[in-house]
């Protein structure tokens, strides 16, 4: 598979390593690729991937910052849900 990762930053957490890329479609337009790359204790290797695309990206870093905000707090929030449409996919918070 081609890498077309235009910025990557990789965040290491015990067994898990995180991968923040932004890559550009063949249409020109840009995204965010999350990757989580995870070892269990069977020594088996998982890799998942979430793609965010540019309409969406504003809305999902708020998304991140709040619910990081709120885990800092002791998530006295997390009854707080919220619900943000972005063109023909949506977002539960």
């Amino acid at each position: 598979m081609e890498n077309n990762a235009i910025y990557s930053t990789m965040v290491r957490a015990g067994r898990t390593t995180y991968f923040i890329d932004v890559k550009e479609a063949k249409n020109g337009s840009k995204y965010l690729s999350i990757s989580e790359h995870r070892i269990d204790a069977d020594s088996k290797k998982s890799r998942s991937t979430i793609r965010v695309f540019g309409e969406s990206i504003e809305q999902f870093k708020q998304a991140i910052d709040e619910a990081a905000t709120s885990a800092q707090q002791g998530g006295e929030e997390h009854a707080n849900r919220k619900e943000v449409s972005v063109g023909k996919g949506r977002l539960n918070r």
